[in-house]
């Protein structure tokens, strides 16, 4: 009798992951394919270093706040996360199973003399390491995988106790096919058409109960709007199309 081989799980999306390795050597370039992501940075920024400075006592207007603390930024893409913080002081590993993302991604840090440490790996099996992290990034992903729930599973069990989960998704509403499909990829061209799916769009309540039934605590949910006027994303109520949520996990 033959042995059975043993079928790993996995919420890597094999079609997104060729998609974004196909667009991987302008990951650096601002005006390039990920120019929506250079744009977006600023505000998800602040709210990673606001928020994981609170809760871990900090302050903020340091120049290495988080010299003390681990970073795991999953789907880290070319790093624009990573060196960001790096830079606050963490200690920063950035997983991404396109290879041809990590591999620019440390190509460019070793150019800004930055120690990440890069992994072309998925979530799942970073977890095989036994490896937890005080903040855990997972941004601009959950819609591109392959199954949610295991993908948030995976990522709250990537926390360590007292630590930190952030989420940044779309919102799937007939105002974010409007804007985050059509206007953004046929009208305005900010993105390459098919860069999202609609129907892979995670609505607040559905990424909440997926974080809730793995242990953790939700802390805040950020709507982000952008601002044509000033040409940049800020702050809002408004969970429409783009949101932010913090969950904790509780202490040990």
């Amino acid at each position: 009798m033959s042995a059975q081989k043993t079928i790993k799980q996995s919420t890597i999306d094999q079609a997104e992951l060729d998609k974004f390795s196909a667009m991987a050597a302008e990951w650096w370039d601002p005006s390039g394919k990920f120019k929506p992501l250079h744009k977006f940075n600023p505000v998800r920024l602040r709210y990673i270093r606001d928020k994981a400075s609170a809760h871990f006592g900090l302050s903020p207007e340091q120049r290495q706040p988080f010299k003390n603390l681990s970073v795991l930024d999953i789907g880290c893409g070319g790093g624009l996360l990573c060196e960001p913080m790096a830079r606050l002081g963490a200690r920063v590993t950035g997983i991404d199973p396109a290879k041809t993302n990590t591999a620019i991604a440390a190509a460019h840090a070793d150019g800004q003399n930055l120690g990440i440490d890069y992994q072309a790996i998925s979530a799942e099996e970073l977890l095989e390491t036994g490896k937890t992290f005080d903040i855990v990034l997972n941004m601009e992903v959950v819609e591109h995988v392959a199954d949610v729930s295991l993908f948030i599973a995976s990522c709250s069990r990537l926390v360590a106790p007292g630590g930190l989960l952030f989420s940044a998704t779309l919102n799937r509403t007939l105002k974010s096919f409007a804007l985050a499909i059509v206007g953004a990829e046929y009208i305005l061209r900010w993105v390459p058409r098919g860069t999202h799916q609609w129907d892979k769009f995670v609505t607040p309540d559905e990424l909440k109960q997926a974080i809730l039934e793995n242990g953790l605590n939700i802390q805040n949910i950020q709507g982000v709007i952008y601002n044509p006027l000033q040409d940049q994303w800020q702050p809002s109520r408004d969970t429409d199309v783009n949101y932010m949520m913090l969950a904790s996990k509780p202490a040990a």
